[in-house]
Parts: C-alpha cells; sequence; structure tokens
C-alpha cells in the first residue's frame, strides 16, 4: 500500500506543480510581485492536502510566536525536498540566495527573478561576492525573509552536523536575527527515494539569535541549539510514530541518545 501511495502521490505532486504554472502563470506575472507570492504559497499548501489525503501524512507547526517582525534570517533544518516550499505560506516575504545558473531555467527562472531573489555565481569572488551581499542586505532592509540552511544540502534524519561558516558570515554583515528551526521530515520523504511514508510529525521554530554575537561564538550557539532541539524532536518523532522505517542515522542517532546504564 505504502509503494501504490508513494506512487500516486508522486505522480500527482508533479501534475500538480505543471497544472499550477500553466494555469498560475498569467496571474503571477500581471499582478504586483508581493500579491505574485499567492501562487506559490498555494501550490505548497495544495501539496500539503495532497501529502495528507494520498499517503496519509500530516504536521504541526510549533513557535510561530518566536517568527520577528520585517527583516531576518530563516535557517531551518534541510532532509527533503519538502521543507523547500512547504514554510512558505508563514513567511511575509521570504527570498533566497541561489545558484545564478537556476535563473536560466524557461519559465522558472522567470518565476525567481520576478520575487527578486538574489543569484550567486558559486565560483566568484571578491566584487561579486560584495554585490551579493548588497542585495541580500536591501532585501532585507525591505523586511523580507532570507531563507538559508546553514548544513548547505539536505542530510538524512540523526546524521552528524555539518554546519556551513557562510551562515556565520551572513549572520555578521547582514546583522539581523537568525531563527533556528528543527524538523524531520525526512522521516516522511526522505530525500532521493520516492517512498512516502505516513504520520505526523513537528516543525519546531526555536526564539531568534538576536545580532551582535562574535561570528564564532554564534555559530557555536546555533549548532548547539539546533542539534539539542533536533535530538529531542528525533526522539519524540520516532516514539509518536513507531511505523516507520528507520534511516541507518537515525537508528544509530537514537542509541546514541538513549541513557547510558
Amino acid at each position: 500500500m505504502i509503494i501504490l501511495r508513494s506512487v500516486l502521490f508522486n505522480l500527482v505532486f508533479y501534475a500538480n506543480l505543471i497544472t499550477q504554472m500553466i494555469v498560475m502563470t498569467p496571474f503571477y506575472f500581471i499582478v504586483s510581485r508581493k500579491a505574485s507570492w499567492f501562487v506559490p504559497k498555494n501550490w505548497a499548501r495544495s501539496n500539503h492536502w495532497l501529502f495528507r489525503v494520498i499517503v496519509g501524512t500530516t504536521f504541526e507547526i510549533e513557535g510561530l510566536e518566536n517568527l520577528p517582525k520585517g527583516g531576518y534570517i530563516f535557517a531551518p533544518k534541510h532532509q527533503s525536498f519538502w521543507d523547500v516550499y512547504a514554510l512558505l505560506p508563514w513567511l511575509a516575504d521570504p527570498f533566497f540566495i541561489l545558484k545564478r545558473e537556476l535563473t536560466w531555467i524557461p519559465l522558472f527562472g522567470s518565476y525567481v527573478r520576478k520575487q527578486r531573489m538574489v543569484p550567486v555565481n558559486r565560483a566568484a569572488r571578491g566584487k561579486a561576492m560584495v554585490a551579493v551581499m548588497q542585495r541580500a542586505r536591501a532585501e532585507m532592509a525591505a523586511g523580507r525573509q532570507l531563507i538559508i540552511y546553514p548544513e548547505g544540502t539536505r542530510r538524512p534524519p540523526g546524521a552528524p552536523p555539518e554546519y556551513k561558516y557562510g551562515v556565520a558570515r551572513l549572520y555578521r554583515d547582514l546583522g539581523m536575527p537568525v531563527v533556528p528551526v528543527v524538523m524531520h521530515p525526512g522521516l516522511f520523504w526522505p530525500r532521493r527515494k520516492f517512498l512516502r511514508f505516513p504520520g505526523h510529525f513537528k516543525v519546531r521554530i526555536l526564539p531568534a539569535i538576536e545580532p551582535g554575537l562574535d561570528p564564532d561564538v554564534f555559530l557555536k550557539r546555533l549548532i548547539e541549539t539546533m542539534e539539542a532541539a533536533s535530538d529531542a524532536l528525533l526522539v519524540e518523532t520516532v516514539e509518536q510514530n513507531p511505523h516507520l522505517p528507520l534511516p541507518p542515522t537515525a537508528v544509530q542517532r537514537l542509541r546514541e541518545l538513549q541513557p547510558q546504564g
């Protein structure tokens, strides 16, 4: 049954993406930039409905009161394609710093350019990176939220942390609060696999780390805060979903977290 539901969900998920892009594209490019956020946010909400109805997976968000007003850096754990789009409806006006090659993709590139995403040439140095920071600073001064994954790439649940120093540089240079977010969607939507598993999980938004710390001190606090909260949520999620087939990284981490007797 899980295989059949997974196949159906994947087919409908991509059909939903294509259909909404075709149907909603005229609206997206006619209305103002902020009003056009309705399209990707509505797509995200429809995916949540599909995930619940077809697979049987639901989620809840804790800590929305921890989101500051205006500009801030939104720093979630990254385990799955799910967390790329899933929280967009709860962010007022987010943006990404993304590979410039993504802006060259037909239609998708037009979508991201309208939302004033900040493209970066990863091979660039010097003036090019200064320009990226200037763009990001200007967007945040306008009250936008920068989404950055502190570990840079998708990591399986329970995997040892691999935080990149880039988030500390952004914290220092942008002078904005950083909001850590922990969650384990990778238990239900594993990376690089087509299987989707039913159950319920939480997204936990932690209190913001205010600007002004030394970047090394900030990074140490971010890692300690996120990893402790992630470990606690991993234990809670597995206890509430005992049917889940766990990846080896989660099994190993749960063993490490067991009280030593």
